[in-house]
């Protein structure tokens, strides 16, 4: 039986999950259990739980439905603790350093108490000096064990359930359990204080509460707030029925009041029944208040004395609660001109357009990637739908046959904006765009990260200069309502360098699925207008961007390696999305491919394709053919950059630091063999996991028709999969 049970709820934390389990196993004391609570033994965080269980007996994970909420998670991880303590801790929080060896130690000091309260940390996410708010309540408390008359402050309501150790047996004797709905902590901490016989403090910090970049989820607007009145009325009428004494019963019931008057007074928290939530706390506070109660002074004695008397129109202006939303255009980058800003700020005005939906993809650069291709799919399948595509100037031209558009910065582009209900994009709309009330926005992305992403990003000098203020950032990101991912990687990636509050859909990359629609003759024909000549070997050569160069640099001198590996290759030269074109000076072997706007048509081009830290290797091993990494620079770029993962240890096929190795690699054939096959099956494995040819069709279906998850196609498995058939002139080797 170990000492102690840590429960680590993990509903929609995958991708800071790992630092909390990290936080618990690495501690000096080490005799612990500790239990992951996830969704389904599918689902992102499950993953994360159990490569841990994999090598780590301590870790035993459990399930349980996301519709139980956290007080659902944490009864399931109190059904299979087994230690003598039991300690709870948030998926994205951690466990200080030393916690559980201090624990430990002031539970034997103060004879083992029922409950155990213990110092916190509320770590800002992103700047700021740490904060430890249960520091006053504990330092009023005696040295040694004492019980509850003694310290008639500490009423479990005013701390969160992780900022306490508990005795897994006074739980279980009192049969003390999470009460079900939000606002949760407030009745289980009441029930557990008030059953409590014997109690101590720890005034160190036991755990760091990283604070969400949103704040608590429980803050946000929402009806789920008139549930802290069933938790106040949880834990007032079981103080009543075991006839508290005064001395206790006065501090528990200020402390619960203040939290609704909290929760009264706040503009934001309850847009709807507001009058209805103080009427209903106003019959709660006179059933309960306590004979003698003296309310506290000042502007919170007046508040109390209006709730006692149910004068909700005084309360409100007192309270004065500022609903004026119109600042939020001043404070956004706005509409060039005059006259296009007020258009756009009167169009805001006026009802959404449900059939309309707003498509744009690389900040405009064309009728691209995974925008395109759900553009495609939903003419297909919601041909209701008006859809408009947004392009740079100049671009018009390059647009499919019957594809309606607007040029970016007209006019008509921020007339579909302002009344569009669905808005989708591989990177972000402008500043400007407001997010609607009944508007979607979904977010496709253009990649698995291999690179720092987002909020990531920040700690690598280079390029969190190039990419300017972070709290701009992430307010668009704030705009998303869906993110799609390809991979489990990318979910928990995304998950850390966008933090919001959108919903992730495990569906695989739209622009993907003609990895495995595209047909024999579609490869012979973009080879022809690609100008691959009859009978060569493609290789598709496509670096990525070096965020500490100035333009455009191959890296390698690609004149030179086709004369190193003979007349059977030809390179496609594909520069990174940032360039207009690549360099294809010194030989006719080279065809520069970068202007070409499908990549997906490049590589059902290519035979092989040779990268080294770009985003498109993920993409092209769907194709299941040869890849080569030439990583000449790699921990420059890993240091300058950032990454997820170290490349070199799990490659997509044979790694080349030199122009030799490469050049060498391409002679003898090696790139091609049975060992660069077995790593790229693994490879696959990973990165691969959700691009099956039915994407565009998960995301169309799900977002903009509203089917429910369990009525979209399944993920065909990979093994069942068959990728778009290599270039007819190929004779490579295939695993």
């Amino acid at each position: 039986m170990p000492r102690f049970s840590v429960i680590v709820p993990s509903h929609g934390v995958a991708g800071r999950l790992s630092r909390a389990l990290d936080s618990v196993l690495t501690q000096s004391f080490g005799d612990v259990e500790l239990i992951p609570v996830c969704d389904a033994p599918d689902c992102p965080a499950a993953d994360v739980a159990g490569r841990y269980a994999g090598r780590d007996r301590r870790v035993v994970p459990v399930h349980a439905p996301p519709t139980d909420g956290v007080a659902g998670a944490r009864n399931a991880g109190l059904r299979s603790a087994t230690g003598d303590w039991v300690l709870f801790l948030d998926g994205d929080d951690e466990l200080a350093p030393g916690a559980l060896a201090a624990l430990d130690t002031r539970l034997r000091e103060t004879g083992e108490p029922d409950v155990l309260y213990a110092g916190h940390e509320r770590v800002p996410w992103w700047t700021g000096e740490p904060t430890t708010p249960a520091a006053p309540l504990l330092a009023r408390a005696p040295d040694e064990a004492f019980t509850p008359e003694r310290a008639p402050w500490l009423t479990g309501v005013g701390l969160p359930a992780w900022s306490a150790a508990y005795r897994r047996d006074f739980l279980v004797e009192h049969e003390l359990v999470f009460p079900a709905g939000h606002f949760t902590d407030v009745g289980f901490g009441g029930l557990v204080a008030l059953a409590a016989v014997r109690m101590a403090v720890l005034r160190r910090v036991v755990v760091r509460h990283r604070v969400r970049r949103q704040g608590s989820r429980l803050n946000r607007p929402g009806a789920h707030h008139t549930e802290l009145l069933d938790q106040v009325e949880l834990v007032l009428t079981r103080a009543a029925e075991r006839g508290l004494p005064a001395r206790r019963y006065g501090p528990l019931f200020e402390q619960l009041f203040a939290a609704v008057l909290k929760t009264a007074a706040h503009p934001r928290r309850l847009p709807h029944g507001r009058a209805a939530f103080f009427r209903r706390a106003g019959v709660l506070y006179r059933r309960h208040r306590p004979a003698g109660f003296r309310p506290p002074g000042g502007s919170p004695g007046v508040q109390h004395r209006l709730l006692a008397s149910g004068a909700y129109p005084a309360f409100r202006a007192l309270r004065a609660a500022n609903r004026a939303l119109t600042g939020v255009l001043a404070r956004l980058s706005r509409p060039r001109g005059l006259r296009t800003r007020l258009r756009y700020k009167v169009r805001l005005r006026r009802p959404l357009d449900p059939n309309l939906a707003v498509y744009c993809a690389y900040w405009g650069r064309g009728y691209l990637c995974n925008p395109a291709a759900i553009h495609a799919k939903a003419r297909e399948l919601a041909p209701h739908l008006r859809s408009v595509f947004l392009v740079e100037p100049g671009q018009e031209t390059t647009l499919p046959e019957g594809v309606e558009y607007a040029v970016i910065g007209s006019r008509r582009s921020w007339d579909v904006l302002a009344r569009a209900k669905y808005l989708i994009n591989n990177a972000n709309f402008a500043d400007a765009v407001v997010k609607r009330p009944g508007s979607v926005h979904l977010s496709t992305q253009h990649g698995t990260p291999l690179k720092k992403m987002g909020a990531d990003q920040a700690m690598y000098p280079v390029v969190a200069a190039a990419t300017g203020s972070f709290a701009r950032l992430l307010a668009r990101v704030d705009r998303w309502d869906y993110n799609v991912t390809s991979n489990r990687h990318s979910t928990e990636m995304w998950e850390s360098a966008y933090p919001a509050a959108h919903e992730t859909l495990e569906y695989g990359y739209p622009r993907n699925d003609a990895y495995y629609t595209a047909t024999a003759e579609d490869v012979a024909r973009i080879r022809r207008e690609l100008g691959v000549p009859e009978g060569k070997k493609a290789l598709l050569y496509a670096p990525t961007h070096r965020d500490h160069a100035s333009g455009f640099e191959t890296g390698l001198d690609l004149a030179a390696l086709c004369e190193e590996i003979g007349d059977e290759y030809v390179v496609l030269l594909r520069a990174h999305y940032f360039y207009d074109r690549g360099d294809a000076r010194g030989s006719g072997r080279i065809v520069d491919v970068t202007g070409h706007l499908s990549s997906e048509e490049v590589c059902l081009a290519a035979d092989a394709l040779i990268t080294d830290y770009s985003s498109i290797m993920f993409d092209y091993a769907n194709l299941d053919r040869p890849i080569v990494v030439y990583a000449d620079d790699w921990d420059v770029y890993r240091e300058v950059r950032g990454v997820y993962f170290d490349l070199m240890q799990g490659p997509p096929g044979r790694v080349a630091r030199t122009p030799g190795e490469l050049a060498a690699l391409l002679r003898d054939g090696s790139y091609a063999d049975a060992e660069s096959g077995a790593l790229r099956a693994a490879f696959r494995e990973r990165f691969c996991q959700f691009d099956d040819g039915r994407a565009a069709e998960r995301v169309v279906r799900r977002v903009l028709l509203g089917e429910p998850p369990e009525a979209l196609p399944p993920v065909v498995p990979l093994a069942e999969r068959v990728p778009a058939p290599a270039p007819a002139a190929t004779t490579l080797t295939r695993s």
